[in-house]
């Protein structure tokens, strides 16, 4: 039986499975007389959620891990040398790196009958970045047994990741090999290293300068596209200021031909109601001079039929 071996087995469980199978992998340890061996084994902390799901991505995806600490380190190498618009444009891989992987292990522990929650997602996700910012982290995640979720604060290397893996077994000590024999130093020997000194200094001031040329070439792009931008948001507030001067008089000329027609409207509305007096009246006459007409000719017709009956006698 190996520990190695007996490790992978173990983080290779479910966190559920992890407690009764290291009992047992210790109690076989037990049997075949080796304590130490048992003892290793019992010294296995079992994973937490986040870990155990760290860990299954870590093996059933290891490319795709591999990458995530492989763009960490170029982020990193991207932030000592300053590189703004390549810092950026990792920055940016990043981010939708780590969230694939969270989705991609949240889809895994799912296959395995395991439900994901949005705190052990999130734990995911610090471990993920974890593992971009600090190479030991990286090293941990890719291991694939991890105890714990892994936390970082910051992008650097500041402050050190809180790291809980499962060591591998510790080697033999090797005896310790004897020291070469000093060379005496000759004058020789102190104008090679005189001349390599100087060939470092020189190499590191051209490496300086050509980190200062990219930085200005760098801060000018950006000074230019600022200032283009600038132009363009200019010249686009002078064509919304025209627009805004076009609309008010526009507006002023349509609110004074309002006041103009609500005045017109005023106008017609009392001389139709002055109108609608006069008409009502008039209808009135119109009905009197009516019966009146019809009166007249009935007493027209009247005289007209005395006038014929005296005629006829």
């Amino acid at each position: 039986m190996d520990f190695d071996d007996v490790a992978e087995e173990l983080y290779r469980l479910p966190p559920e499975d992890f407690i009764a199978a290291r009992k047992a992998r210790e109690a076989e340890a037990r049997a075949a007389g080796d304590r130490e061996l048992a003892a290793d084994i019992a010294s296995l902390a079992k994973p937490s959620t986040a870990a155990w799901v760290c860990n299954l991505l870590a093996r059933e995806q290891p490319d795709e891990v591999a990458g995530l600490v492989e763009l960490g380190g170029l982020l990193r190498e991207a932030q000592e040398n300053l590189a703004g618009a390549e810092l950026r444009a990792l920055d940016v891989q990043r981010r939708q790196l780590v969230a694939a992987l969270t989705r991609q292990a949240r889809s895994l522990a799912y296959e395995q009958g395991h439900q994901v929650t949005t705190t052990v997602a999130t734990q995911i996700e610090e471990t993920l970045r974890a593992a971009m910012t600090d190479p030991d982290a990286g090293e941990a995640l890719v291991a694939g047994r991890l105890t714990t979720a892994l936390s970082y604060s910051g992008l650097g290397t500041g402050e050190r990741p809180n790291l809980r893996v499962v060591p591998p077994p510790r080697p033999a000590r090797k005896p310790a090999k004897p020291e070469p024999a000093r060379t005496p130093r000759t004058k020789a020997g102190d104008d090679e290293r005189r001349r390599r000194a100087e060939e470092r200094a020189e190499a590191e001031r051209r490496a300086e300068e050509e980190r200062r040329r990219r930085e200005l070439a760098e801060a000018q792009e950006d000074a230019d596209r600022a200032a283009a931008d600038a132009e363009e948001a200019a010249a686009a507030d002078e064509a919304e200021r025209a627009a805004v001067e076009e609309l008010t008089d526009r507006h002023e000329q349509l609110e004074t031909r309002v006041e103009e027609l609500t005045a017109e409207l005023t106008r017609i509305r009392e001389e139709c109601t002055q109108v609608g007096h006069d008409l009502s009246k008039a209808e009135r006459r119109q009905k009197s001079a009516a019966r009146r007409a019809a009166d007249a000719a009935l007493a027209r017709d009247r005289a007209r039929r005395r006038v014929e009956e005296l005629r006829n006698r």
